[in-house]
């Protein structure tokens, strides 16, 4: 039997294969470490100021080495690359966040910040060493959330991921920062707890880890609409091909999106996920291969907004007004 990567690997290609045009160039089947830079046109209107919430830069290797501790690698994706991306999307912000394969050696994600200048901030990762003027240093370079990752063998035990929530709280509960976790859906029901109680801001990536095949009744997703419709979380509707394999529109995914946007449109954000890294294990693959990104379609990805936000004055919400709010543009 397919695992779901295959399954995720095989419907996006598929996907991709079926669009008209040059949206996907040979990038997609002949170049599999190239990430994908070229879109269907966007078709509504982005709001000056929209920020793109949610991408990952990987540097020259020379430069910027990766983690020997990785469990992928991942090919070049730069900052070059990225501005194309967002010429094509007419985004002007983007947050950049610390991709595993560096660890917590937030260097390339600085550099990108550097490069972008005040349109761009950074979600670092740290460790239990990393001293309080150095937290400041990095603030003040333009970091605004502090990154939580788990193993895949963590990200369903709730014990570990209460304790590693609830240290990180207690660091930054002075204010300056907010805390972004991607997690498996059910757990949140074990952590609500904590997060009402957190003093800064919780952010939960990708739907909040809900698999789009379960539907909306899955575990753990009323306690993310009732935390959000509360004011005590942000959601990013970002990375739809994770959720859901029914690519390239992703039909599955719709009911959460609109189920999150009306709970409460001001903790919602958007984000591409680009370069779009397969970064799951794979059984033929050793983490220092190079591991494909998916052949995402941004433009089209992109469409699907207005489906789910088809109001104007909401989407300004959810691409300009609560970035703006959260990352301090």
């Amino acid at each position: 039997m397919p695992t779901r990567r295959e399954v995720l690997m095989g419907t996006v290609a598929a996907g991709a294969a079926a669009l008209v045009g040059p949206a996907f160039p040979a990038f997609a089947k002949d170049s599999p470490a190239a990430a994908p830079v070229n879109f269907t046109p966007v078709d509504f209107e982005v709001p000056k100021g929209a920020c793109d919430c949610h991408v990952h830069i990987f540097g020259d290797a020379h430069r910027f080495p990766f983690s020997p501790a990785r469990t992928y690698t991942p090919g070049p994706a730069q900052v070059k690359e990225l501005r194309t991306v967002h010429r094509a999307l007419h985004t002007e912000r983007v947050v950049i966040v610390q991709p595993s394969v560096y660890g917590t050696d937030n260097s390339c994600a600085l550099d990108a910040i550097k490069q972008h200048g005040s349109n761009a901030r950074g979600i670092a990762v740290i460790d239990d060493k990393i001293s309080d003027p150095e937290l400041d240093k990095l603030h003040h370079a333009g970091f605004r959330g502090l990154r939580l990752i788990f193993p895949p063998t963590s990200q369903t035990d709730p014990a570990v991921v209460r304790q590693r929530l609830q240290g990180t709280i207690d660091r930054v509960k002075a204010g300056k920062w907010h805390i972004q976790i991607y997690m498996r859906l059910a757990v949140i029901e074990d952590i609500k707890d904590l997060v009402t109680a957190s003093p800064v801001p919780v952010v939960f990536d990708h739907f909040g880890g809900a698999q789009a095949s379960l539907g909306v009744e899955q575990p753990g997703f009323e306690t993310l609409l009732k935390l959000v419709q509360a004011g005590k979380v942000y959601v990013k509707i970002s990375g739809s091909y994770r959720s859901s394999t029914q690519a390239p529109d992703y039909p599955d995914v719709a009911p959460f999106a609109k189920a999150l946007i009306a709970a409460n449109p001001q903790r919602i954000l958007w984000g591409t996920d680009w370069p779009h890294v397969d970064s799951a294990p794979a059984p033929d693959r050793k983490p220092t291969d190079i591991a494909p990104f998916f052949p995402i379609d941004d433009g089209r990805l992109f469409n699907l907004l207005p489906t789910w936000a088809p109001d104007p004055a909401q989407r300004k919400t959810i691409l300009v007004e609560n970035p703006a709010r959260l990352y301090g543009f």
